[in-house]
């Protein structure tokens, strides 16, 4: 029955609804209905208690795999190593669960500082209550500048007008009316005897009869929409868990390989098994899940400085690889504030400039003419500007005042001079409002409306201050003005007036006016999303617009922002409906605005790019972009403007409204995707070298060279600060110079796999060969051999921490202090390694000696080497590069 509330007349509601059209409902009837029907508020999604949240952190499978090491370094006695795995896998599970407590806090405080209230009519009292009491039958007054706070039937207006740009997309108040309309399949945009949910009375006054509460109301079959959309693991997670699976399968391999190697060679059963176990637990990158979440959770951190609040962790870097934003217009890509930006009077016209004044755009146009036009305009509204620059009313009055003080114009000066003494409201009938006010001895009527109907009624012009007969030229003149205004997408409206005796009839007001001029307004482009779009292509991001508004204007608006090309395609709602899935599938490359869209119409261009490769950001506010929001592969609302519905779908909500933030998001996104790349090449390049030296020391039948306890030593001091390091690494200055990576695109991509076999050999050889040498030509013992070997793979993985920074410059080019912290960290690392090898107690715990003088020169110079090398190539090479690019320039 909800659909057909437009189809009856007032009566017929108010009998169909058991309620009195002046006295509302009885008190105990509407308490018993709203225990009946419940409050009138959108079912939010379930609620996770903090217990669960916690609980979740440890389902990972990487997590699970290190729990199970932990167990089984416990069996073995080993206890640092089994404490160091548990704190670090808590340490994970509550930076996590913080992080996503704090998010869902944040979400919790937008919400209540929006909660509404409603005048309501009640034993034939009006009273103030919270509008989640409000329940079908309820009478409610509706004032300018009120929020809808449930769906309604309309049983009187005075020339009403609300905004329903949250819901339709529309960016102009609609005329509301009471009549019925017999249309059962009526478009929700043209029941114009009814109110919604969520808009707002922009103009005029109105008692209505609610019908429909919660998610009986539109915005809660909007609500439903959203439930239907399926929640999906990002990029990182993905990969995450296929490298977590990947490395547990290779280094059981190995570690097979190894102990099988060394039992076949004779060593001891328990000895191998030790040895195994431990090469195991430090093949298995355990730092790997808690440096992702540190560096997610340092980009939130970041993040909510720059205005936005991550309400999932992975979002930040599904932004990184993001390729397609679907955004909404009215309010992310504009103002959300129609703006005056041309004025048109006899003899030529002005047009706004960047500084926010008007400056002539033809001849030497008179300045008296030009603040006649823009006072008659604003004595011809009903909105106002407090003294705080706050305004109320219709927006395009409210812009029409502004562009009045734009000219040097006060309104309530123009006001307070001009006593208003009558009004005929705007009527979609007249497409004209007229006011009579009163000047000293005169009287004047002001009227403003649709060119082509005032224009004929137009008998005069008014120039250098004489009333003048208007000549056939300049209402041609006039009427190019129009169509030029027109053509550009700007909201036209003819400003006239003319004098009347006190006892001239109301029905002669509107003929032989005096034509003062045209004024062109439109909701314009935000200059942050100008550059904010310009900096997405350069990123090799397209921005592809969804509205609800007319073709024109968003076409218009589209070109301002620098998003159409040559070949780039506007489409209409109606011919998106013409095309089937496959059809849009195909053309959805070519298509950068759609226009006079619905809800399901912005699904299906989420689906198609997806459908196409694409990771898919939909930004927005209204209530008509939650369904596309939820659906996308990361969903970014408005906090200031938008609604409820849509925070809850979103994935990150812009505290500031502002769309240029998202540039930031992508620039933070790639910048933790490249600083988790630098870990694994680290964590990865070191466990290869460490497996290496062990596997590579059975098979040319050397003994092993270190012990159990050496390697999780080893595995303690090089996978924990110095991995955490990388992941807080700055980001590449150019990081916004390159085009997204492919969706599909593995973490090994772009040649990291041989870097990191690369490097992980010449750790294990160089490790190797320092051991061989000390067991051979230079005389040690197996112990003194063993803690050189183990200073040469440690100080190898160290130095491997500046030249993972970079992966196509040398660590000199990227600075060595450019990270202090991963300085720190290495420095931290260094010094546990001196302690185990100079304090006797801890020597005699990891079975070390002593290293002389000429012992660390031969460390040093096998770790080291590859790093001399690049500092010798860049220095030596630098000047030539520099030479090469003079001359080519």
């Amino acid at each position: 029955m909800a659909a057909l509330w437009h189809t009856l007349r007032p009566e017929e509601t108010i009998l169909q609804l058991r309620t009195d059209r002046e006295q509302g409902l009885e008190s105990q009837e509407a308490m018993r209905r709203l225990q009946e029907v419940g409050p009138n508020l959108l079912q939010e999604a379930e609620s996770t208690s903090w217990v669960i949240l916690l609980f979740n952190q440890f389902r990972d499978f990487m997590v699970l795999v290190l729990l199970a090491a932990t167990i089984i370094s416990l069996l073995l006695g080993e206890m640092g190593d089994g404490i160091t795995i548990v704190a670090i896998v808590i340490m994970n599970a509550v930076l996590g669960f913080l992080q996503e407590y704090r998010a869902e806090k944040s979400v919790e405080t937008l919400r209540a500082l929006t909660a509404p209230e409603a005048r309501v009519v009640r034993d034939g009292i009006i009273q103030p209550m919270l509008a989640q009491d409000l329940v079908p039958g309820d009478l409610i007054e509706l004032e300018p500048g009120d929020r809808i706070p449930a769906d309604a039937r309309l049983m009187t207006v005075t020339g009403l007008q609300t905004e329903e740009a949250a819901l339709t997309g529309e960016s102009t108040p609609v005329q509301k009316t009471t009549g019925d309309i017999p249309d059962l399949a009526l478009p929700l945009a043209e029941r114009t005897n009814l109110v919604f949910m969520g808009t707002a009375v922009s103009r005029g006054r109105g008692r209505a009869v609610v019908v429909a509460t919660g998610m009986a109301t539109e915005i809660g079959t909007i609500a439903h929409l959203i439930r239907e959309a399926v929640d999906e693991k990002t990029p990182l997670q993905r990969r995450l868990e296929q490298l977590g699976k990947v490395l547990v399968v290779l280094s059981l391999f190995i570690v097979a390989v190894v102990v099988m190697t060394g039992l076949v060679r004779g060593e001891p059963l328990y000895q191998m098994f030790l040895t195994g176990v431990s090469l195991a637990v430090a093949a298995i990158p355990e730092g790997l899940p808690a440096i992702v979440t540190i560096a997610l959770a340092l980009g939130v951190q970041r993040m909510i400085q720059a205005h936005a609040i991550v309400r999932r962790l992975p979002a930040v870097e599904t932004l990184g690889c993001t390729t397609v934003i679907c955004s909404d217009k009215t309010g992310t890509l504009t103002k959300n504030q129609m703006t005056v930006i041309e004025l048109w009077i006899s003899g030529g016209y002005f047009s706004l400039d960047s500084s926010g004044r008007f400056v002539t755009k033809g001849n030497s146009l008179n300045q008296d003419a030009l603040e006649h036009l823009v006072m008659g305009a604003a004595l011809c509204t009903n909105a106002r500007i407090d003294e705080d620059g706050a305004s109320r009313g219709d927006p395009t009055e409210v812009a029409l005042l502004r562009a009045a003080v734009t000219v040097g114009v006060d309104p309530g000066k123009a006001s307070a001079s001009h006593r208003r003494l009558a009004e005929i409201p705007f009527e979609s009938e007249r497409q004209r409002m007229s006011v009579l006010v009163e000047h000293g001895d005169e009287r004047r009527v002001y009227v403003k409306g649709a060119p082509d109907v005032l224009l004929a009624r137009c008998r005069y012009v008014e120039q250098n201050g004489q009333v003048v007969p208007i000549s056939q030229s300049l209402r041609l003149e006039a009427m190019d003005a129009n169509d030029s205004m027109t053509a550009k997408a700007l909201r036209v409206l003819l400003v006239a007036y003319r004098r009347v005796a006190v006892d001239d009839p109301s029905d002669g007001w509107d003929n032989d006016l005096v034509l003062l001029g045209l004024e062109g307004m439109i909701d314009p482009p935000r200059a942050e999303a100008i550059k904010a779009v310009r900096e997405a292509q350069k990123a090799g991001v397209r921005t592809v617009m969804i509205t609800g508004d007319h073709p024109n204007t968003a076409g218009a608006i589209a070109k301002q922002l620098g998003m159409l090309r040559n070949h780039d395609e506007v489409v209409t709602g109606r011919e998106l409906e013409r095309m089937t899935d496959e059809q849009l599938v195909e053309r959805v490359d070519q298509i950068r605005v759609y226009a006079r869209v619905s809800p399901p119409h912005k699904l299906r261009v989420v689906r198609a790019w997806k459908a196409r490769g694409h990771i898919v950001a939909m930004t927005g506010d209204g209530v008509n972009d939650a369904p596309a929001v939820k659906e996308a592969d990361i969903g970014v609302a408005m906090g200031m403007t938008g609604t409820d519905v849509t925070k809850e779908a979103s994935a990150m909500i812009l505290t500031d409204d502002n769309f240029a933030t998202i540039v930031e998001a992508i620039r933070e996104g790639r910048a933790i995707y490249d600083n988790i790349r630098k870990f694994i090449r680290y964590l990865l390049s070191c466990n290869v070298g460490e497996v290496l030296v062990m596997f590579l020391a059975a098979f040319l039948g050397l003994p092993l060279p270190l012990l159990p306890i050496q390697i999780l030593f080893v595995n303690l001091v090089t996978d924990g600060l110095p991995a955490m390091a990388l992941g807080i690494d700055p980001p590449d200055p150019h990081v916004m110079d390159r085009r997204p990576r492919p969706p599909k695109e593995s973490i090994f991509a772009r040649g990291l796999g041989t870097k990191i076999g690369f490097r992980g050999i010449l750790i294990g050889v160089s490790t190797l060969a320092v051991f061989g040498l000390s067991l051979g030509p230079w005389g040690m013992g197996l112990r003194e051999a063993r803690s050189m070997a183990l200073a040469t793979l440690v100080l190898s993985q160290l130095f491997h921490v500046f030249d993972a920074r970079a992966e196509d410059r040398s660590f000199l080019e990227v600075g060595l202090f450019s990270n202090p912290w991963a300085v720190l960290a290495v420095l931290s690392s260094i010094m546990m390694l001196v302690a185990i090898l100079y304090v006797p107690w801890l020597g005699q715990l990891f079975k070390t000696d002593p290293l002389a003088f000429g012992d660390w020169l031969i460390v040093i110079a096998a770790s080291g080497f590859i790093q001399f090398l690049a500092a010798f190539r860049d220095l030596a090479l630098k000047p030539l590069r520099r030479s090469v690019r003079l001359w080519a320039r």
